[in-house]
């Protein structure tokens, strides 16, 4: 194969890859904004109701138990929503990927290889999602949130926001954003391409926990602006896009932290 002609399908595969990427993006948000629409129900009073995220108008009673299917449409609710939110900074990986992939192996298969890859940090994300479902369960046990998931209480509120500003200038923080940000740097480091089903769920699996461990924190702090006011999912989608990709990355990270340090003592203290 010609350089000219590889570099034709390079082309290729970066417009497949990158077309596939804005579709379930696209769907994912579609999915966020039909939920928020149903949450909001036209400023109806919810006084002594919680909603539930189903996009049909469900209502429950704010201090009755979950049942199997609440629990099912939050799960659903967080893994898609995460799928929303990470899909552009996965972009540089999996189309890092996909590239190294035909360069090192132009006759297999590398896009279903890139497809696998990406089940992988899906599924490591889908994992988040289950705790995260259960965190909010905890939450809303205790009274904690409000009809539209947000903090009901400051302490709570502040609390998080600090915790998620201090976490921001961790060195675990330090390590998962530097494999975040070094999708070359990340497969080197982990053996490169993986032509195996396996292999390639596993190192998207990997690539997927370090994703976790850079945005755990941000993420969290949906439970302070509410996991369905679609204003702060869209912020922190982007304040973990321009973390991941811009070359100053490390320093909004950490311009982050301070704000969200300050916001949490405001809300501890000067309530």
């Amino acid at each position: 194969m010609t350089d000219s002609t590889l570099e034709e399908v390079l082309r290729r595969d970066r417009l497949l890859v990158a077309g596939a990427l804005g579709a379930t993006a696209a769907l994912a948000w579609g999915y966020v904004l039909w939920l928020a629409a149903d949450m909001d129900m036209g400023g109806m009073d919810m006084t002594g109701f919680r909603m539930i995220p189903a996009g049909l108008g469900f209502m429950a009673p704010a201090n009755a138990p979950w049942g199997g299917i609440e629990f099912a449409f939050v799960f659903v609710m967080w893994a898609i929503m995460m799928i929303g939110m990470m899909a552009p900074s996965a972009a540089p990986m999996l189309l890092m990927y996909a590239r190294v992939g035909r360069q090192g192996n132009v006759e297999g298969k590398p896009l279903a290889a890139t497809g696998w890859f990406a089940a992988g940090y899906v599924l490591a994300w889908t994992g988040f999602s289950l705790a995260a479902t259960l965190i909010q369960w905890m939450i809303e046990r205790a009274a904690l949130l409000d009809s539209r998931m947000a903090s009901a209480s400051n302490v709570l509120g502040g609390i998080v926001l600090i915790a998620a500003g201090v976490y921001q200038w961790s060195p675990l923080k330090d390590v998962c954003l530097a494999r975040c940000q070094s999708p070359i740097g990340f497969l080197m480091r982990y053996g490169g391409f993986r032509r195996d089903l396996s292999g390639c769920l596993l190192m998207g699996l990997r690539h997927g926990a370090y994703c976790i461990g850079c945005c755990w924190a941000l993420m969290a702090l949906l439970f302070v602006g509410g996991v369905m006011n679609v204003l702060w999912i869209a912020l922190l989608a982007l304040l973990i896009l321009l973390e991941k990709l811009v070359p100053f990355g490390r320093w909004i990270a950490r311009a982050a932290g301070v704000a969200c340090v300050a916001a949490g003592a405001g809300m501890l203290f000067f309530r």
